[in-house]
């Protein structure tokens, strides 16, 4: 009997992880309201209908210079990713705060297929209105970075960073939970590395940032997506997840942007 209890306790955790998923991967914020100054309000068409809200800034010069277009991690909205932005604009690029479906005030639910529509959207958004003239660079931060590699497959930008990006979502979830059967229950699974093996990403120079002390993205798995695309890695010692060192830092942005002015010009050394 008390084994056909814990047999039934098990099976019911898991079908309501696999009823609930979503909400393990996906913590979206709330509408931020209007964008602040000097950033401004953009809107974005998906081919499945759906008109996203996201904010851009290009300090109204009227020069050709690089677009970064920022795809955030899985929590959160755009105006959390306000302090890299302004840093990117500090060193000289246009840039767009990608946002999701369901994030940020956003129409719809967000899974992967959706949250690529999205990002495709964006990019082909920004390539309509001639800012990709100077240059388009995908900044993509953890689960951003996933789909920024999923995007750069079909819509290949000039230059790629991935902040601490991993192998795949199944990876990620079975570091977190050992003891459950995560192949078997996710349903978003997020194959960076495959993408990457199959040659996908083949020509496309990247760099890839990363904390040595990240609890959430094992280092391993952004060495080792690092590795396979031939990047170049920004490590940063002691660096968790969330640590403005490898999110938002002036340091970080510095090595970025010498990264993008050696692939494609533009850009400036932020003063320290």
């Amino acid at each position: 009997m008390a084994a056909a209890v814990t047999v039934g306790t098990v099976a019911a955790v898991i079908g309501g992880i696999w009823m609930l998923q979503d909400h393990f991967i996906y913590f979206p914020g709330p509408d931020p309201g209007s964008a602040p100054v000097p950033w401004s309000e953009m809107k974005v068409e998906t081919d499945d209908g759906l008109t996203l809200n996201a904010w851009a800034r290009s300090d109204g010069a009227s020069d050709v210079r690089p677009v970064v277009i920022v795809f955030p991690g899985n929590a959160g909205n755009r105006a959390g990713r306000v302090p890299l932005g302004d840093r990117l604009a500090e060193a000289g690029y246009a840039v767009v705060l990608a946002e999701y479906r369901g994030y940020g005030g956003n129409p719809g639910r967000p899974s992967e297929a959706g949250l690529t529509a999205d990002v495709k959207a964006v990019v082909q958004w920004v390539r309509g209105e001639g800012l990709a003239d100077g240059g388009l660079v995908y900044f993509g931060e953890s689960l951003g970075a996933a789909v920024a590699i999923a995007v750069a497959a079909e819509e290949p930008p000039d230059a790629l960073v991935l902040g601490s990006p991993f192998t795949s979502l199944v990876d990620v979830g079975r570091h977190h939970y050992a003891w459950l059967p995560v192949g078997s229950l996710v349903r978003d699974e997020y194959l960076s590395l495959d993408r990457v093996k199959r040659g996908e990403l083949t020509g496309v120079p990247a760099l890839v940032v990363a904390g040595s002390g990240d609890r959430t993205v094992p280092v391993l798995q952004s060495r080792t997506i690092a590795e396979a695309l031939g990047a170049e890695l920004y490590e940063v010692g002691g660096a968790d997840h969330n640590d403005p060192s490898i999110r938002s830092s002036r340091e970080m942005v510095e090595r970025v942007s010498t990264f993008i002015e050696r692939v494609l010009g533009g850009g400036t050394v932020l003063d320290t």
